[in-house]
């Protein structure tokens, strides 16, 4: 992988005394599709095929991941900078990073900070110097303290995860570079559900941000136990009764000043201990690792990566029909057979299930004692939903026992899932319907309780154009409200602290 990859967290593993490979190791990057198990061919132009291992085919048609055209936010804003009719600042001490934040229109106060060694500039990355992460529904963006370049990912409606680097010296045009082929790769992974996605990954730290010798690392998503959350991360605010791996290390035992006694023990073998070595707040755009942001990311996540997965199967599955009905000599069809139906039904299913939190890890609150953040991101978060006529969000937080109040993904609201492909966005539509409107009593969404439903049904019912035909029958025949004009969100100046 070149020195323009976007591996997070680098891993040397040594097989045979061949060349290390990389691993990676946290959000913004994916494990290899060299990973033990992968039977990998070598393609022209350097393409790594992977055999046996789910892995959506992206780069040919119909996906074409590397030669479409992209319209994802950093692919609009740099037609903007090379027009002129946008320009990046340069500050001595952040470079461009407030500049592109405030472009891309990613919050400050959504700073999450991870230690673990990540990125290709994993050398300044450590418990002193943690790397930056900020992101909004489309776009995720890390910064290294003294590093060489932004990395991006940024969501194309069509695409999934397109990947950027930013050069941190200050020149006259500043250029945001796709990443390369090789680099790409890194960006496929089981992970990521076998499409160009992001992840996040706690491991075992040493006190020096590397994974300890010998421990587990794990995937962070809504569904994870918390007691294997946040392993190399920075986590800040009032986090009541919850115990995660966060803030802490694996000691060195050579050092006979590390404490013998751990905080806990998630794994038997592994020693955790709270960190004494506090990184310098005043070098960031805000102070802190708000807990209430990183909640938001690990749904977030496999969110956009279930999205994606939806929309590549789907077209597969249709281009697949289309190729057969033209060997089979026949004319177009927009019916698709069963097999072809259940390409990208599978994933639309995993995509609902994921959609309404079924299996969301509980929170470990009360009604006295809510998880509360370090900032203001809770407070700006929730202002930038659009509301029914009752004041009512899919953005709306609980932070009690669950995350929102509401259980529904607010990125149903993005061009992303807008541009899920029919036949998919019909079905998973129909499915929320049958959900929602508890003619689906399956035991996952008898979870959902009958309050929920409504709320989340007259909630979309008034805030999501172009639901079909009968979500609004339904509503009419139950006397459900239909709310003529939804309350436009709050647009707060999250750039700003404070």
């Amino acid at each position: 992988m070149s020195n323009k990859g976007f591996s997070q967290s680098i891993e040397v593993v040594r097989r045979n005394g061949s060349n290390p490979r990389l691993k990676a190791l946290s959000i913004l990057s994916v494990p290899s599709v060299l990973a033990v198990g992968a039977a990998s061919t070598m393609l022209a132009y350097g393409q790594i095929a992977v055999q046996n291992q789910g892995y959506v085919p992206f780069s040919d048609a119909p996906i074409n991941y590397r030669t479409s055209e992209l319209h994802d936010p950093v692919a609009l804003l740099q037609r903007q900078l090379d027009s002129g009719k946008a320009s990046l600042k340069y500050e001595p001490q952040h470079g461009y990073l407030r500049s592109v934040l405030q472009l891309l229109k990613v919050p400050i106060d959504s700073q999450t900070l991870v230690f673990s060694k990540t990125s290709f500039q994993y050398k300044k990355i450590s418990p002193d110097h943690p790397r930056a992460l900020y992101f909004n529904d489309d776009v995720y963006v890390g910064s290294v303290h003294d590093g060489k370049a932004i990395e991006i990912v940024s969501f194309d409606p069509l695409q999934g995860a397109v990947f950027y680097l930013l050069d941190e010296h200050k020149v006259a045009q500043p250029v945001f570079q796709r990443a390369e082929l090789d680099c790409t790769q890194c960006h496929i992974a089981a992970g990521t559900r076998g499409v160009p996605g992001v992840l996040l990954r706690s491991i075992y730290p040493t006190e020096t941000g590397t994974q300890a010798t010998s421990t587990p690392s794990y995937i962070t998503d809504q569904e994870s136990p918390f007691k294997e959350r946040w392993g190399g991360w920075y986590v800040t605010g009032k986090l009541g009764n919850l115990t995660s791996m966060a803030n802490a290390a694996v000691p060195d035992s050579s050092d006979p000043t590390s404490p013998a006694i751990p905080q806990y023990v998630p794994v038997a073998t592994t020693k955790l201990v709270a960190l004494n070595h506090p990184f310098d707040p005043s070098t960031y755009l805000i102070p802190g690792s708000d807990v209430v942001a990183q909640l938001v990311l690990a749904h977030q996540t496999q969110m956009h990566n279930l999205i994606t997965l939806t929309n590549y199967k789907t077209r597969i599955a249709l281009y697949t029909a289309a190729i057969r009905n033209k060997n089979a000599g026949k004319l177009a069809d927009t019916s698709l057979p069963d097999d072809l139906r259940l390409q990208f039904e599978r994933p639309a299913e995993q995509l609902l299930r994921y959609l309404l939190f079924v299996n969301e890890a509980p929170l470990p609150g009360s009604t006295s004692s809510p998880i509360v953040g370090s900032s203001t991101f809770a407070l700006t978060f929730a202002a930038r939903g659009i509301r029914d006529a009752e004041g009512r969000s899919l953005r709306d937080f609980d932070l009690h026992t669950r995350i929102f109040k509401y259980p529904c993904s607010y990125l149903i609201y993005t061009d992303s899932f807008d541009q899920i492909p029919e036949p998919a966005k019909s079905y998973i539509y129909h499915r929320l319907f049958e959900i929602l409107a508890e003619k689906d009593q399956s035991p996952d969404f008898a979870k959902i309780s009958h309050a929920d439903k409504r709320a989340i049904f007259e909630i979309l019912l008034a805030t999501k154009p172009g639901l079909p035909t009968e979500w609004k029958d339904y509503a009419r025949s139950n006397h459900l409200r239909i709310a003529a004009a939804p309350t436009p969100p709050i647009h707060p100046d999250a750039n700003q602290p404070g």
